[in-house]
């Protein structure tokens, strides 16, 4: 394992939520303490709406600076935000409703447009915020991911192309389950956030896991995932983590 990263293990799915909603707060807290603001993007799927829903429960609904904090998506689905697939949508019912963050700091990505049309606005709302530079890619304080069990990330796909990109910053892609059109941040805008944190719940999550920190050369998108200047959290409930070879966790910094 890497310096700079470490294994969190939870008894459950709600532990795990709970864990990743600590999370949230503290990096909110210290990225507002040290520069002012908190910027995160986060992802879809029902591991993580757990988490959005408790960010909306005291006692963090109240405690967390929404006023400071601008939230974005690392992947989406082209779909309307009304459409049950929708990342927006579904965070829009788990938690986006429920909090005072401002709407001009909910940066959702363009589902409703045509792909590469969508792919173009989102990397352009992404240059206009940071004030990039050509050939720069922005530092989110924090960065929400999932895995599949085929290994993908964000929608970063086994085999595609999508995962030798590094010019852009948001590419458009078809894949996955549903097996549609969408969008997704590229791997150098991934692994330049501060910190980088898994959600991983599910037995049917073990067998890839346990394939990602053994088999360097099975080559699945989530194992290009590096906090290249940041950290790099494996946030896992007990059923993701059953397969994991007990002298890698005891070599890790390990929280259970």
């Amino acid at each position: 394992m890497i310096e700079n990263q470490k294994i969190i293990i939870k008894e459950n799915a709600a532990m795990l939520a709970q864990k990743a909603t600590t999370i949230f707060n503290q990096t909110a807290k210290e990225s507002i303490d040290r520069h002012g603001r908190f910027v995160v993007a986060i992802s879809g799927g029902s591991t993580p709406g757990r988490m959005y829903r408790m960010l909306a429960e005291e006692p963090y609904g109240s405690a967390i600076p929404w006023d400071k904090t601008y939230i974005f998506w690392v992947d989406e689905r082209c779909v309307p935000e009304n459409d049950p697939a929708s990342n927006y949508g579904a965070a829009k019912k788990d938690f986006l409703n429920r909090v005072s963050v401002p709407e001009a700091q909910v940066y959702p990505m363009p589902g409703e447009l045509p792909p590469k049309q969508g792919a173009q606005k989102y990397q352009k709302a992404l240059i206009d915020f940071f004030h990039l530079e050509d050939g720069r890619f922005p530092t989110f304080d924090q960065i929400f991911l999932g895995m599949g069990a085929d290994g993908h990330t964000a929608s970063l796909f086994p085999g595609q192309d999508a995962l030798d990109e590094r010019k852009r910053l948001i590419v458009a892609v078809k894949g996955g389950n549903p097996d549609v059109n969408r969008l997704t941040m590229t791997l150098p805008v991934l692994n330049r956030a501060r910190h980088i944190v898994f959600l991983i719940s599910g037995k049917e999550k073990a067998a890839t896991l346990k394939t990602v920190f053994e088999d360097d050369q099975a080559r699945l998108p989530v194992q290009k995932i590096h906090a290249l200047d940041g950290e790099l959290t494996w946030l896992l409930d007990r059923e993701s983590a059953s397969l994991l070879p007990g002298e890698m966790i005891h070599q890790t910094r390990l929280t259970v």
